[in-house]
């Protein structure tokens, strides 16, 4: 399955984005899809995950703001971002892989390229 991350962008505290990750190869809806930030220097971070059976788990620091959804119609998911925060700042990733759900980067089998977000204060 191939990955398409997009929506990233400049944004103020207090804004709103919404990721996008279009998949094609493959319907998205049989794959565990996972969102994940690094930022300048640090490791990369889980922050969201949607099953196929579309239970959701999000980072500590992003629940309540941050919600991730699948359209299987459109083999997209997605990460709408409230209420943003300069700490929210990174580039953005979505990845997929079969069977259970996980926070561990290094399972996931499918990247997408990444989309920058970053948010002034």
């Amino acid at each position: 399955v191939q990955l398409q991350a997009s929506g990233g962008g400049l944004v103020q505290a207090g804004d709103s984005l919404r990721l996008s990750c279009a998949a094609s190869g493959r319907t998205v809806s049989r794959y565990v899809v996972g969102w994940f930030r690094q930022a300048p220097g640090k490791d990369r971070l889980f922050v969201a995950d949607i099953s196929w059976s579309g239970s959701t788990y999000y980072l500590d620091s992003v629940k309540g703001r941050f919600t991730i959804s699948r359209d299987n119609g459109k083999n997209t998911v997605y990460l709408q971002m409230n209420n943003l925060k300069p700490e929210d700042t990174a580039v953005y990733y979505c990845a997929a892989k079969s069977g259970s759900t996980s926070m561990r980067a290094i399972e996931y089998d499918y990247w997408g390229q990444g989309t920058q977000v970053t948010v002034s204060s």
